[in-house]
């Protein structure tokens, strides 16, 4: 029996392609200037589109660079915005109080899957 997934998901990759307590960056749609960043915690996958709500500029330095030191907060290159994990909200940083956002994500047959072209 074929698995067929709903309209309008994108596949991103394997969850394993993911470091434990890793992030990994995916480019946009076509034209876009910022893509997603997923970040992967045990079993937990969070997806959230790469872009800083301060200014709009993505949040990794250089390819795949989003986590703080000890793993524990997605960093914004730009600023040094930090936000957490689960939720995406800013803790500190010019954007505190805001959040990163979040995209719709579904895991199915060990690979990461999104809601619309990302």
């Amino acid at each position: 029996m074929e698995n067929l997934m709903p309209t309008g998901m994108r596949t991103l990759c394997r969850v394993t392609d993911i470091p434990e307590n890793g992030a990994k960056g995916f480019p946009g749609a076509d034209g876009a200037f910022t893509g997603l960043v997923a970040v992967r915690q045990g079993d937990n996958v969070y997806v959230y589109e790469n872009a800083c709500p301060h200014i709009g500029t993505p949040l990794d330095w250089t390819p795949d660079r989003f986590l703080s030191v000890d793993g524990r907060h997605l960093i914004c290159a730009t600023h040094g915005a930090e936000f957490t994990i689960a939720t995406g909200a800013c803790i500190s940083g010019p954007c505190r109080g805001d959040r990163l956002t979040p995209v719709d994500v579904v895991i199915r047959d060990g690979s990461i899957h999104v809601l619309g072209d990302g």
